[in-house]
């Protein structure tokens, strides 16, 4: 037998500022399921990541919330960490980049990279914000786009025309951050030579490293030749000091991938067996993989294994992209509801339906993923509930009722075990090629022909035949080990219906070898439900309470509204937009027909509106404050006519009323003035 592997994997680190959402958990769940995969091979596979906790951007919302950055970090780990622990995502460490460990490991390769001539320093001209005394990133400069001429524009893109430009081609700049007009300034700024490391680059990027799909893409950049890369940051910033340097500071982007060695560091220190040198040395035998985004392939392709090599480390053995997530094919929208944080999901539904169905999407490219609102609900509740547990559910209550709860020695159906053995060498290969979607085919593939045996050997009808008591036991006995095996397969994507079902098949928890083995005479514990279907109205839950989120957060925009804290802060208005876009809008006067709660839905009224010239059908979520909604026929409210009209799950919605109020029970519909009549125009 082989030795086991020593596996070093890493997702890319979360930003400290703002909450996990599903397009985030895309990434953790498939990087986690792999890690899953590798323990339950018996190798020796740590799984380390930290919030990436550095920026001008935590540091200036620390500021808004009359917090320090620290605070303000503790607070976002802590949510984060929750998360992840719901979704069962099992880092060995879940660390911080504003950590001791990488604070010296970032300034240990930085003085590596300088001592070799890989630094250069020079003077740069930057936007400079004289109320905030701070210099911009290109981020927080707004300004009118030097080639069409659009207003509001950030400092390095156009979002109407697509133009890209330097923040000093900007007209009428101004700091996003105080309102000033910045003004150029001189400072000096340190740089990684990055082009030092050209060659080693084209041959490590070609090394099978990456997907050919994505060293193609670097190709490209490497083709158009390397730039030195700009490192350093001016003070005021949330970061580390660079050495020998004072008010400067390292680039969040220098010591964010660093925190993956400092991460590991921390976690060696509790943990004997693990020695940093022996992963990180230059002549590490160990295996190391980063799961990212496509979006960031270039600091961990070009940036990053620049650094390593400069400084003496490892470069990685895999960097593994993925793709993006959209909802119901689109990208993710918060007036649909379809920008979901992980804790509103976590409120309504269960994380393994999500894993799962997660798991049958992924393949090994870099493709984006969709999750299909509808092919989600169908899909887990077939493929889960309808074959896998539909096994346990059908022969699990013979065995009781008819020896006991004990599964007799045997094997019913040679041809069908010999099939689930051989299958398990290509459903492994699936796994290791991170093929997620193949391994998920091939089990349900195997789940479909027990199912297609039991139904045709019919337990239940031979349980009633005077003679069959020994056949339906044997039968039962097999169809138990089938579905034990399929638990085998599905653990690195289920531990919580693997370790239910081991429970209830009353053995030590179950690991890969376990499949080459039958059950024989051998007592069962009492079943219990392994898993429910997954109800349609908690999924529609699910996108309303998304789009509440959103409507608190308009609510709260520009009133004082309570932080965490339970101070009140003032939150700034949002962008102002031109009194054209404002008059564009159609405000009618439109009377209540009738008014009635929709069926499925928690917090939906639909209304049937009369606005003069033809009747509109409205749903609106302010069930909770009109819990009879018959009461609101008869009266007239404010209504957008012509708002785009949106398929609901429940039907077609054809514009929106206008309510006010902080939410819950507190929601009241606008009114117009007395001797208003529908379809009348509010001007």
């Amino acid at each position: 037998m082989s030795e086991p592997r020593k596996i070093l994997v890493t997702s890319a680190l979360p930003y400290a500022n703002g909450s996990i959402h599903l397009g985030h958990m895309l990434e953790y769940i498939q990087t986690d399921m792999w890690v899953r995969f590798q323990k339950l091979r018996g190798n020796q596979c740590t799984y380390v990541c930290a919030d990436d906790a550095h920026g001008s951007a935590i540091m200036l919302r620390a500021e808004k919330e009359g917090i320090t950055p620290e605070q303000l970090i503790a607070n976002v780990q802590a949510e984060h960490s929750a998360d992840f622990a719901e979704f069962l995502v099992d880092f060995d460490n879940f660390h911080s980049t504003h950590a001791e460990e990488n604070r010296e490991l970032s300034s240990a390769i930085y003085l590596k990279l300088r001592e070799a001539g890989h630094i250069a320093t020079r003077s740069i001209t930057q936007y400079f914000d004289p109320e905030k005394k701070m210099f911009l990133a290109d981020r927080f400069i707004k300004g009118t786009c030097p080639k069409c001429g659009t207003d509001d524009q950030y400092g390095d893109n156009c979002e109407k025309c697509g133009a890209t430009y330097a923040p000093t081609d900007l007209k009428n700049p101004k700091s996003a951050i105080s309102g000033a007009t910045p003004v150029l300034k001189d400072s000096e700024h340190f740089f990684f030579k990055l082009p030092d490391f050209d060659a080693m680059l084209k041959s490590w990027t070609r090394s099978g490293a990456l997907q050919d799909a994505v060293a193609n893409k670097i190709a490209e950049w490497l083709d158009a030749g390397l730039q030195q890369w700009d490192i350093s940051r001016d003070a005021p910033y949330f970061g580390f000091e660079i050495p020998d340097a004072p008010g400067k500071y390292f680039y969040v982007w220098l010591d964010a991938p660093i925190g993956y060695m400092a991460s590991f560091k921390n976690l060696c220190a509790r943990r004997p067996e693990l020695d940093f040198d022996a992963y990180w040395a230059k002549d590490s035998t160990a295996e190391l993989y980063h799961f990212i985004g496509k979006d960031i392939v270039n600091f961990h392709a070009l940036f990053w294994p620049a650094m390593l090599e400069g400084a003496g480390y490892r470069k990685p053995t895999a960097i593994n992209v993925h793709g993006y997530l959209t909802v119901n094919g689109q990208k993710m929208s918060k007036s649909r509801g379809t920008f979901i944080k992980a804790r509103t999901y976590l409120d309504h539904l269960a994380p393994e339906y999500l894993r799962y169905y997660y798991a049958s999407k992924l393949g090994r490219g870099v493709d984006d993923l969709d999750l299909n609102l509808e092919d989600f609900v169908q899909k887990v509740n077939s493929d889960l509930v309808g074959k896998v547990v539909n096994i346990a559910s059908r022969c699990a209550g013979f065995i009781h009722k008819g020896n006991a709860g004990v599964m007799v020695e045997g094997n019913a159906a040679p041809e069908l075990t010999e099939a689930f053995l051989a299958a398990a060498p290509s459903i492994a290969e699936a796994y290791e090629a991170r093929d997620f979607a193949r391994a998920m085919r091939e089990i349900m593939g195997l789940a479909d022909r027990a199912n297609a045996w039991i139904a045709d050997k019919a337990p239940w009808a031979m349980a009633k035949v005077e003679g069959k008591q020994d056949e339906v036991q044997a039968v039962c006995a097999l169809g138990i080990n089938l579905f034990r095996q399929l638990v085998i397969f599905l653990k690195p994507v289920l531990p919580v219906l693997a370790a239910d079902a081991e429970a209830f098949l009353n053995v030590e928890p179950l690991i890969w070898s376990d499949h080459n083995v039958l059950l024989a005479n051998h007592q069962l514990n009492a079943f219990k439900p392994l898993m429910t279907r997954i109800d349609p109205v908690k999924v529609q839950a699910m996108t309303d309470a998304s789009k509440e989120d959103l409507i608190a957060s308009q609510t709260d925009t520009g009133t004082a509204a309570p932080q965490g804290n339970g101070e009140l802060v003032k939150e700034p208005l949002a962008a102002e937009i031109e009194f054209d876009t404002f008059a564009a809008v159609d405000l009618r006067v439109a009377l209540i027909l009738k008014a009635e709660a929709v069926e499925g839905a928690d917090k939906l009224l639909r209304l049937t509106l009369d606005i003069g010239d033809e009747q509109r059908n409205v749903f609106s979520g302010i069930k909770s404050a009109y819990p009879n909604p018959a009461e609101l026929e008869g009266r007239l409210t404010m209504m957008i006519a012509n708002l785009k009209p949106r398929k609901m799950r429940f039907g077609m919605s054809e514009g929106m009323v206008m309510a006010a109020g902080p939410g819950g029970e507190e929601i009241y519909l606008l009114s117009p003035d007395s001797g208003a009549k529908p379809g009348q125009r509010i001007k």
